[in-house]
């Protein structure tokens, strides 16, 4: 009998299938510290490639675990089970810009920096933002459903993909949605498809919004001797009738791993940091800055930097973009959970989180999107490995998590469920939403080889 890696390059042809170690190894992981290899990748370059390796991983029951750019932080993308991993990495063309209709075509592999750029060039722009844009791709965007900290004005993945082609698990190739800005035309498939983490389908191209580039930006750089008074500024901007198109927080931890990476010169004063970003018209975002900036200064910051345009806004994003890094420099590991509270909750969240730093003796980070309460909290640990350590870590995990959900707040915003937060998936959502994933699962992938061991599993 032929070997399975014989069989897919028969099917396929050489070029599409491999089974070195540095293939496999590179597959095996992605930005989480899980890793399992597979047992032979798949480089998919059509959507008739894609068909063809799950009609036959289908009939003889292989688990195939979809990839991107495997930028995810949950271990979303590790093939937990072997089998095949499927990577679309290479399906990475722009296949149409057409202004008039508003929209992109686009296959999976292409990275979303790549995307905004090419319609920047034209005036045109697709707002979702993730932090990894630089590298993370389209197809692992609208896996995830990934946002960034334009979500407030603008708002998330699913909001930007008008249609979709995806592959389903017994090879059938299915198009919903469209071209057009609006459609209800039967159920949402395209809603289905977004945010389902690999295990319904993969998806081979995408129709995406675009809209018209604000020709100016404005921003505001705020410090406050405290996160209480940065969260109230936060509501009082949006209380006062305006919406950012970010706003951005940070706490007192961060800023200072902030200061020893970066230098205090270029980080601001206080233990929290407050980012107000807007864009329209240039006479309108030169009159809204100046009655952001009296509003920001009567709210009790002691440092505010303003900048207009480009330029000069990119420089307060690169300090927001070195954040991560920061945190690196400490010589701790970054346990990156990406919950979302309700906005009121802001204050009592970095009160919890001081609390868990009492409790279980690890500092903790707070920083992210305050505009829409999508927090990430980085629980720092110096290693993984001592199982003392990482059995204390858990624990705070584990209440952190249960605290998220009994405020009605969300164990993910942006990074997905995965492995990582597999076990508190239960407790997020009711019986009944559960058995509704599984009828779901069951029906579009019945021999239950799409992305399995993750957490519907």
């Amino acid at each position: 009998m032929a070997s399975l890696a014989d069989q897919l390059v028969s099917l396929l042809g050489p070029d599409r299938v491999s089974v070195t170690q540095d293939d496999l190894a590179t597959h095996s992981t992605d930005k989480w510290f899980a890793s399992n290899p597979p047992q032979i990748v798949v480089h998919a370059q059509s959507t008739e490639d894609v068909s063809k390796t799950l009609r036959f991983a289908n009939e003889h029951k292989i688990p195939v675990t979809p990839q991107g750019s495997r930028v995810g932080y949950v271990g979303g993308a590790v093939p937990l089970k072997g089998g095949i991993a499927l990577s679309v990495a290479r399906m990475n063309k722009i296949k149409e810009i057409a202004l008039e209709d508003g929209v992109a075509v686009v296959e999976p592999g292409v990275i979303t920096g790549d995307l905004q750029a090419a319609v920047r060039k034209l005036g045109w722009f697709y707002p979702p933002d993730p932090a990894s844009l630089k590298e993370c791709s389209l197809g692992g965007n609208i896996a995830t459903n990934a946002g960034g900290p334009r979500c407030l004005k603008y708002g998330v993945t699913r909001h930007y993909v008008l249609g979709l082609e995806a592959v389903l698990a017994d090879g059938s190739i299915v198009k919903a949605g469209g071209r057009c800005h609006k459609n209800k035309t039967g159920f949402d498939l395209v809603g289905l498809m977004v945010g389902s983490e690999g295990m319904l389908g993969v998806v081979t191209e995408a129709t995406l919004r675009l809209i018209p580039h604000p020709p100016m930006r404005a921003m505001l750089s705020a410090g406050f001797n405290s996160f209480t008074e940065a969260a109230n500024a936060v509501q009082r901007i949006l209380g006062s009738g305006f919406l950012p198109s970010a706003l951005e927080i940070a706490d007192k931890f961060t800023l200072r791993a902030a200061r020893e990476y970066l230098g205090a010169s270029v980080t601001p004063d206080g233990d929290a940091h407050l980012l107000v970003e807007i864009d329209g018209q240039a006479d309108s975002v030169k009159g809204e800055l100046q009655q952001l900036a009296k509003l920001v200064r009567n709210l009790g910051s002691i440092c505010l930097q303003e900048a207009m345009g480009e330029e000069a806004c990119e420089a307060f994003w690169e300090l927001r973009r070195e954040f991560s890094y920061s945190l690196r420099n400490t010589g701790l590991i970054k346990l990156n959970e990406d919950i979302v509270v309700p906005r009121g909750k802001l204050v009592e969240l970095v009160n919890f989180a001081e609390q868990l730093q009492a409790e279980f003796g690890f500092p903790v980070a707070s920083f992210g999107h305050a505009g829409d309460g999508n927090i990430h909290v980085n629980i720092m640990v110096p290693t993984m490995d001592d199982p003392a350590i990482r059995e204390r870590a858990e624990a705070a995990l584990d209440r952190l998590f249960h605290q998220i959900i009994a405020w009605n707040g969300a164990i993910t915003g942006e990074h997905g469920i995965g492995i990582a937060k597999k076990r508190w998936w239960r407790h997020a959502v009711s019986p009944a939403a559960h058995e509704t994933h599984l009828r779901l699962k069951a029906a579009l992938d019945p021999n239950g080889i799409l992305n399995p061991g993750k957490f519907l599993d």
